[in-house]
């Protein structure tokens, strides 16, 4: 959804599923069935809060309604909607597409069913397709299934142009307060946004897109020096950059996690560096770094290639402009390169004009305000009273009686034979093997993976933390975000940064937790380098890193704590997000050490922590944390790499590596493990070469059942409860993999969605822990029982084989989903998992049956059998407070 068009993209990789597809999307889109009780369901209706007690309130419910509920509780989805309303007061920009949830209650069965008839017709749709399937099939399919059934109409849906303002426009909104905040004092977001031209003249697009960038990103940008370095504001406003997703596009700079009385000081900075450029422009070198990641961007080959072309043409598109030239990026940058040779004030004139001389620009502020929830429950409040106020006696128990048939169509099972379905028996029996060579560079062990990466050479190296003192692993995510962010070797930070941009796609580090195929208490813990580069840039890419091995910049605060404030403000605001994964984690953290050390690394406990470590006044513990951490990390002599490159280039790629790792010899010592318990894996099974990884074991690890609630100032709840149960080799893994698609597609999506209102829910298997979840869920403990009755449901074995084989294709097409060639191997390299694992994974899903899931359910899920942790992330709650089981935080 974007806020003027809908889109239905699939992909699938078998011809039959295709067909399958697209025969159920254009159904689903041209002729929905649209009866009155799937408007309640999906959209709003009243109901009594129990529907079988017709004596308990009525409330407001349906899923549409909760899950935009759940948005608003995210302060910045409030601004960048209000900022886009504000900003085209004048037409459909000017309201909430996904639907104000206050105004939800408003729309009518009748008015759904008109829109649609209207707007989702053939005249007023864009069809797009990508791939090596003949495209004759495609329109023939198109034509007779759903084109043909219509005459044309004229839906009239174009967007008019925003009438320009003569003058500039200011306005202030408020939000809820942030828990999580870095600086509770300082909650305040303010920008200026300007808007620009229309999004169909391509090559006007490209370069404001350019032009932002060259604004805004990265330390050596203009707004980044002037707006984020002087720790005005925690990071940039939610809302920056250029924005095409509009019939005319907008341009947006401002900050977030500022005080209120720097409000003039930052408008004052931002007119001050749009006048600063136009003065003095952008370096040659900067506008370099920025051609190379278009180039590197069209050599890179993601999995979803199609799928990310239909969306970059999309809103273009849908205003009449011409895809084609969008997709010709190159005719582009030629140009770009002549103009800005013709005219070296070329970006110079574009800033005055769009931003210096532009009066339709609108500065919006947003502060918190304590009483803003209880203003939104109020207003809900008033609104349902005078809805209820409205009704008569027999309009009640009509309400009552029409709840009672909803509960019932949803209690009924779907008929779904009218569907089209692959059968299992369709899917490959065997899987592809991708072949790697094991081999050493100074004596450190290398994969290797002839890949066609087109150009590109793909860089790995995971490094343990087995030597690294426990109290230190808090920091470990922290050193990871800053340790290629503060400058190394000659390098400051900047110089650092732009020579990334210059010379590689991209240079990161990350943690990785990575649990054991075979036993449960046994995990690897390390951080993963990765990083590409085009062939011609090799040598510098190593260069990079064997600077950050041997000479890293720690020492300078100022950079720190910009890096510090942005690191914990992006950790607060992405809660409301990814509640449901942070619920996930904690619920898993008693259950399993890898489980313990997710929640320390990437869980609510690094969330607050970083919280801690933003507000310390003074940095130099921490300074000297990270140089300690650096030692025990970057150390040469615990850790592998990995290289995917095309055969033509692996030879000079292992001697590039070979350099690099003398160049960095002088980190390597020998340290010893902090556990004791350390067992070595053979990296490859058949080989006897010794090269191995170090796994710790945690024979005494005692699980134990823990429930936790974090209590949030969101609207909604995100709910996990996690089971321990068996790691991947085991062989009822597969069967617990299946039991949690079919529970989640046939169970609990009717329980937790259909019948609670969430807007999701289901249940995963993964790292040794079955995990049930539900996402933005108007209720608590409610949904814990939704939890237990799916396991009573599955132990029951009411379920159809038709159900098994659904779970099968849906577990086999994730199994199978394609993989880039950067990323080929990369399974076997972090986790040991070798082709004869998978394939014994897959014949294990092949056998699953009837009665092995039934089997599975009582011995792992059964109330007797398990061992469970809970956690729930939401609004104050009266019931769990009191009782005794449950920690509040």
């Amino acid at each position: 959804m974007s806020s003027d068009y809908t889109m239905y993209p699939f992909s699938t990789q078998n011809g039959k599923d295709f067909q399958n597809l697209l025969s159920v999307y254009l159904d689903a889109a041209f002729f929905p069935c649209l009866r009155e009780q799937d408007f309640w369901q999906e959209g709003w209706r009243l109901e009594n809060e129990n529907p079988t007690d017709p004596n308990s309130p009525l409330v407001f419910k349906g899923v549409v309604f909760n899950e935009m509920k759940g948005a608003f509780s995210d302060n910045e989805r409030v601004y960048a909607q209000h900022l886009q309303n504000k900003l085209y007061p004048d037409h459909t920009y000017s309201v909430v597409s996904g639907g104000e949830p206050l105004a939800i209650p408003d729309l009518t069965w009748e008015q759904l069913k008109q829109f649609h008839a209207t707007h989702y017709h053939p005249s007023n749709a864009r069809f797009f397709t990508y791939g090596d399937l003949p495209l004759e099939q495609h329109l023939k399919q198109i034509e007779e299934e759903a084109l043909s059934k219509f005459e044309r109409i004229n839906p009239n849906t174009e967007v008019p142009p925003q009438p320009h303002w003569s003058s500039p426009r200011e306005d202030h909104v408020t939000c809820s307060p942030d828990a999580l905040a870095p600086d509770p004092a300082r909650q305040n977001t303010l920008c200026v946004s300007y808007l620009l031209g229309d999004i169909t003249d391509t090559f006007e697009g490209f370069t404001l897109s350019l032009l932002s960038s060259l604004m805004i990103s990265g330390p050596n940008s203009p707004f980044y020096k002037a707006l984020i370095e002087p720790n005005i504001g925690t990071d940039f406003s939610s809302v920056v950059g250029y924005d095409g997703s509009t019939k005319e596009a907008s341009f947006s700079i401002g900050l977030q996690g500022m005080a209120e009385e720097d409000t003039e000081r930052v408008k004052q900075i931002i007119s001050q560096t749009i006048s600063d450029i136009i003065e003095s422009g952008f370096e040659e070198e900067r506008i370099d770094a920025l051609l190379h990641k278009i180039e590197i961007q069209m050599k890179h080959q993601s999995t979803n290639f199609g799928l990310s072309l239909a969306s970059y043409i999309a809103s273009s598109w849908n205003h009449d402009g011409d895809p084609v030239e969008l997709l010709q990026i190159n005719d582009s940058v030629a140009k770009f390169k002549q103009t800005l040779k013709e005219n070296p004030r070329f970006l110079q004139d574009k800033v005055k004009h769009y931003f210096k001389e532009n009066t339709h620009r609108l500065t919006l502020s947003m502060s918190p305000d304590e009483v803003y929830l209880e203003k939104q429950a109020k207003a809900e409040e008033e609104k349902l009273q005078k809805k209820i106020h409205a009704l008569s006696d027999s309009d009640k128990k009509d309400i009552y009686e029409k709840g009672l048939e909803l509960l019932a169509a949803q209690s009924k099972t779907q008929d779904a034979s009218c569907l089209p379905a692959l059968k299992v028996s369709d899917i490959e029996p065997t899987i592809p093997v991708t072949p790697v060579q094991i081999s050493t560079a100074v004596g450190v062990p290398v994969q290797y993976c002839e890949q066609p990466t087109n150009g590109l050479v793909y860089f790995r190296a995971m490094c343990s933390l087995n030597t690294l003192p426990e109290d230190l692993r808090l920091y470990v995510p922290l050193f990871c975000s800053v340790v290629t962010k503060m400058g190394c070797g000659g390098l400051d930070y900047r110089q650092q940064s732009q020579q990334m941009e210059l010379r590689t796609g991209g240079m990161s580090v990350s943690t990785q937790v990575v649990p054991d195929s075979t036993q449960l208490d046994m995990y690897e813990q390390g951080v993963l380098l990765s990083s590409s580069c085009l062939e011609r840039n090799l040598p510098h890419m190593f260069h990079l890193w064997s600077d950050i091995f041997n000479n890293p910049h720690f020492d300078e605060v100022e950079r720190l704590r910009v890096l510090v404030m942005m690191s914990a403000q992006e950790l607060a605001n992405g809660i409301s997000y990814s509640g449901h994964m942070y619920a996930m984690t904690r619920a898993g953290r008693h259950l399993t050490p890898a489980g313990d050390l997710n929640e320390t690394l990437g869980g609510m406990e690094q969330v607050k922590f970083m919280k801690r470590v933003a507000e310390l006044s003074d940095l130099s513990q921490v300074i000297r944390t990270l140089v300690r951490i650096k030692k025990h990390l970057l150390n040469p002599d615990n850790m592998r790499c990995a290289i995917n490159t095309t055969p033509q280039k692996m030879s000079d790629t292992a001697a590039q590596l070979e350099s690099f790792m003398k160049d960095v010899a002088d980190n390597r010592k020998e340290r010893k493990p902090v556990r004791s318990n350390i067992i070595e894996r053979p990296l490859d099974p058949s080989d006897v070469s010794g090269l191995s990884r170090k796994l710790i074991s945690e024979q005494n690890f005692q699980p134990c059942q823990m429930k936790t609630f974090f209590q949030l100032p969101f609207p909604v709840h995100f709910i996990s409860e996690s089971i321990r149960t068996v790691p991947f080799s085991h062989h009822d893994y597969a069967s617990l993999c299946i039991l949690a698609r079919m529970m989640t597609a046939k169970f609990l999506h009717g329980e937790i969605r259909e019948k609670g209102g969430a807007y999701g829910g289901g249940a995963r298997m993964g790292g040794g822990l079955f995990s049930f979840y539900s996402y933005r869920d108007p209720n608590s403990v409610q949904t814990l029982s939704a939890f237990r009755r799916g396991v009573d449901w599955a132990k029951s074995g009411q379920f159809t084989q038709q159900d098994i084989d659904e779970a099968k294709l849906s577990v086999f097409s994730a199994v199978d989903s394609p993989v880039a060639p950067a990323d080929k191997g990369m399974g076997r390299f972090l986790s040991g998992v070798t082709n004869e694992m998978k394939q014994n994974h897959r014949e294990r899903l092949f056998a699953v049956t009837h009665q092995s899931l039934v089997e599975v359910a009582e011995r792992y899920l059964g109330v007797g059998q398990r061992t469970c942790g809970v956690a729930i992330l939401g609004p104050e709650n009266e019931a769990i407070k009191k009782d005794p089981s449950w920690i509040v935080k």
